[in-house]
């Protein structure tokens, strides 16, 4: 199996578009054509990590923070990115990382502590926005349905929790074949009226490439009529957090309890105990202060996340409490994430969960 597919697999679960646009997520080391042997996922790459990739003959990792973050000048070993880098690439070890678009996706790594936590009736704290176009084409009537099947199974037409959304009107088109033209109805030289349908459907503008060449394969006309508009509406399917209810509320020392046993975390900080319930929850894995505010306008009573400053815990202001629950600790996870998509599309293949614990961060 070749990198591309493996590639392929995620980028459907997180496309890449949906990465923050100072992230580096996508594959870093290594060609898209390699052959791959057997794959390491793990949440960071560091020494111990390449080693048991060398030792596993593993030569591709999938990482969730991506090993070269910040723009390289130069590859000397001067530091650990650069020494591991050439480490990397003197093995012939491959490197892929999956980093704030696994964050942004709907499915992905919020969407997975939501379930750990049993918080239910999930959607995005602040969803995207500029992620989605409108296409608007014009076609023979008899043709409509086909062209319209093809657009929705090109990946158009999805609203929440809906798919095969379109809107449809049918008028009359006209248009005037030259003599160089070879027209599918109508004469050359003579204007030519006919009744046509109007499709739009809503899409993620990076499929855009992708449906054009589907609607250009599927439509009759030699010379195809389309519009395509950008919208300013939110995307459902991407954007950073999540929230969602408890099935029961808990108070806040139960809810904090509740948290340790289910994230395996020995200790977390808070902000003050208020004595309030916790029924409405929002979360956002690694670094998330910057949601604290939009958490408070949704209505949350608890915000979980980690990174916090000393002063972003009087933004609690007694209106919701503030959890910090580890950088490594809420996204640890995303190796198990990962090999749980890739082993349902290709269960025969070697995945491997990398057993280091990467976290940089040591308490005495």
């Amino acid at each position: 199996m070749k990198i591309q597919e493996i590639h392929q697999v995620l980028a459907q679960y997180a496309p890449l578009e949906l990465q923050e646009e100072y992230d580096n997520s996508g594959l870093i080391i290594g060609n898209p054509e390699t052959e791959i042997s057997r794959v390491l996922l793990s949440l960071d790459i560091t020494d111990a990590v390449l080693d048991e990739a060398l030792q596993e003959n593993c030569n591709l990792i999938i990482s969730h923070h991506p090993l070269i973050f910040k723009g390289l000048k130069r590859l000397i070993g001067e530091d650990y990115v650069q020494r591991l880098t050439i480490k990397a690439i003197q093995n012939n070890i491959a490197v892929y990382a999956m980093h704030t678009n696994l964050d942004n996706s709907a499915m992905g790594l919020n969407a997975w502590i939501c379930d750990l936590l049993g918080i239910n009736n999930c959607h995005i704290l602040s969803p995207a926005k500029g992620l989605l176009s409108k296409l608007v084409t014009f076609c023979p009537v008899d043709h409509a349905d086909r062209i319209r099947q093809a657009l929705f199974e090109a990946g158009a037409g999805h609203i929440g929790n809906y798919d095969c959304c379109s809107y449809n009107l049918n008028g009359q088109g006209t248009f005037r074949a030259s003599e160089k033209a070879n027209p599918f109805v109508g004469e050359k030289n003579i204007v030519h009226f006919e009744q046509e349908s109007r499709i739009e459907v809503i899409f993620p503008k990076f499929i855009e490439h992708r449906l054009v060449k589907v609607l250009l394969q599927n439509h009759p006309y030699e010379e195809v009529a389309y519009d395509i508009y950008p919208l300013s509406n939110t995307a459902g399917f991407a954007g950073s957090g999540m929230i969602g209810e408890l099935e029961i509320p808990l108070g806040e020392v139960q809810f904090l309890e509740h948290i340790k046993a289910q994230l395996a975390i020995p200790f977390l900080r808070h902000s003050e105990i208020v004595g309030k319930m916790i029924s409405r929850v929002a979360l956002c894995t690694g670094s998330g202060a910057f949601l604290i505010s939009e958490a408070k306008k949704a209505g949350a009573d608890a915000f979980l996340t980690a990174d916090l400053k000393y002063h972003d815990f009087f933004e609690a202001d007694k209106q919701v409490m503030l959890a910090d629950i580890g950088h490594y600790e809420s996204e640890r996870i995303a190796k198990d994430l990962i090999y749980g998509i890739l082993i349902e599309k290709f269960p025969n293949f070697a995945f491997l969960i990398s057993k280091i614990d990467t976290n940089p961060v040591h308490y005495y």
